[in-house]
């Protein structure tokens, strides 16, 4: 077998790499770089999982960073648990290739009660008092410890959220090296996310970009340099490449205004009742999975989102047939945004009636993805010191709400989601052996049975 490396850049196209990224660049000029066909949607968990099952989401299930869990009435976002996956993944191909066979998932998603050797995964406590704190979930167990010790606790504040930096893409690869250290798996799957978040901070032509460009190349040269030294082949790519937007689509309002989403008031604020509502959207960037209640009322739906500014297609049962997502999981539609927009949770219509949630970065109880949470309200008078009293207020175990996120959408500068309309800004992969690569471009199903090539099973 082949000692293997994936390093998963997030973001990263093959028009970011130059003067910015030298060890990225040498890497590509010593392999082969080819571009990688889209999945649809183009987020996080459901490109991980195509590249890591060879099959497309209509297979695998995972249509989306979160869904509509129809059996419960409820959206949920960022699940992590391996039982969601519906198809094998490729330490389970490899290991049945040959029993000797291990694999290290390092924050790729879905780690979590898989069959992987060893894994690592940001996992926050939530004690009982309402506090979020800092921690990861590994296997095996007693790695969580060895790893805090050795390199730190987790950066969760780093990792996601408006004081995002490359604190938690470092961390990640330093585990990365000393589970490598430890155990030597076969297969390294590492996830590196800090160009994902600047860039939709930012956008892609921002003049900040270049120097988070910069910090990752340093990220990933350290990788090189440990793996390159333990004779590992290494293996770059990403998931998606990160667009410019400027306009912000609120499907749910317009579900709304056409008396079709339920709210339910607590506390005189504003929640979404999925359950009872006749359809509403789930926004994941810039694409949005849209549950109809009642089959009639499918068509109706349908001709409401098409009128609205921003949305370049509806995808209909047999729509998503042909693109892959038919899937008991999907939205009876699923709406695709222009280039420049993408779609918002959003679903109140008076800003006073926002749910408390809103204002936090709260991931698991925002019914749709917040690329909004990557921002301080400019509008908050001494944001720092309001947190920093809010801190204090953590420490000496008071609950607090951590409440200074916009509710300003245009903030958001890049997303990704819908098909790349030009694969250099698109998804790309970079590999050492160029006689595995036909051409200048790979399809996703393709690249499990790439990585399965490299490891020489």
């Amino acid at each position: 077998m082949q000692k293997t490396v994936v390093i998963n850049a997030v973001g990263l196209s093959p028009s970011l790499i130059g003067p910015a990224t030298p060890r990225i660049l040498a890497l590509s000029q010593a392999g082969k770089l080819a571009t990688i066909g889209s999945v649809l949607p183009s987020v996080t968990t459901t490109v991980q999982t195509t590249y890591l099952t060879g099959c497309w989401p209509a297979e695998h299930g995972i249509v989306g960073n979160g869904w509509y869990f129809r059996d419960e009435s409820e959206i949920k976002f960022w699940k992590q648990a391996d039982a969601l996956v519906q198809k094998p993944r490729i330490w389970e191909l490899a290991k049945r290739a040959n029993p000797k066979f291990t694999c290290a998932n390092i924050c790729w998603w879905y780690a979590m009660y898989s069959s992987a050797d060893y894994a690592v995964t940001p996992r926050p406590m939530y004690p009982a008092d309402g506090r979020k704190l800092p921690d990861c979930w590994t296997h095996p167990a007693d790695l969580r410890d060895v790893l805090q010790k050795q390199i730190g606790q987790f950066p969760l504040f780093q990792f996601w959220g408006p004081a995002t930096t490359i604190a938690s893409s470092q961390w990640i690869a330093d585990a990365a090296m000393r589970v490598d250290q430890g155990y030597d798996p076969t297969l390294s799957l590492i996830y590196l996310p800090h160009l994902d978040y600047a860039l939709q901070k930012y956008g892609p032509d921002d003049p900040r970009i270049p120097g988070e460009l910069t910090q990752l190349d340093g990220v990933v040269g350290q990788l090189i340099d440990h793996f390159g030294h333990r004779g590992a082949s290494i293996i770059l790519l990403s998931e998606y490449g990160i667009t410019k937007v400027n306009q912000p689509v609120h499907l749910n309002r317009a579900l709304r205004q056409q008396g079709l989403l339920a709210i339910r008031e607590e506390l005189g604020l504003e929640l979404l009742d999925a359950g009872e509502s006749p359809a509403f959207a789930v926004a994941d960037h810039q694409v949005a999975h849209v549950y109809v209640k009642d089959a009639k009322n499918i068509s109706r739906v349908k001709d409401i989102l098409e009128s609205v500014e921003g949305v370049e297609r509806v995808l209909d049962a047999d729509d998503q047939r042909d693109m892959h997502i038919a899937q008991p999981r999907s939205g009876e539609l699923i709406a695709i945004a222009k280039p420049g927009a993408w779609f918002t949770y959003y679903y109140w219509l008076d800003n006073s009636r926002a749910p408390d949630f809103a204002r936090t970065v709260d991931i698991h109880r925002k019914p749709g993805y917040d690329p909004v949470e990557l921002f301080l309200d400019p509008k908050l008078p001494a944001a720092k010191l309001k947190i920093a009293g809010k801190l204090l207020k953590k420490k000496l175990g008071f609950r607090y709400l951590m409440d200074v996120i916009p509710l300003d959408a245009t903030l958001v500068k890049g997303s990704h989601g819908r098909m790349s309309d030009q694969p250099s800004q698109g998804a790309m992969l970079i590999t050492p052996r160029s006689d595995l690569v036909a051409g200048n471009h790979v399809e996703p199903t393709e690249i499990c049975g790439l990585i399965l090539r490299h490891l020489e099973l």
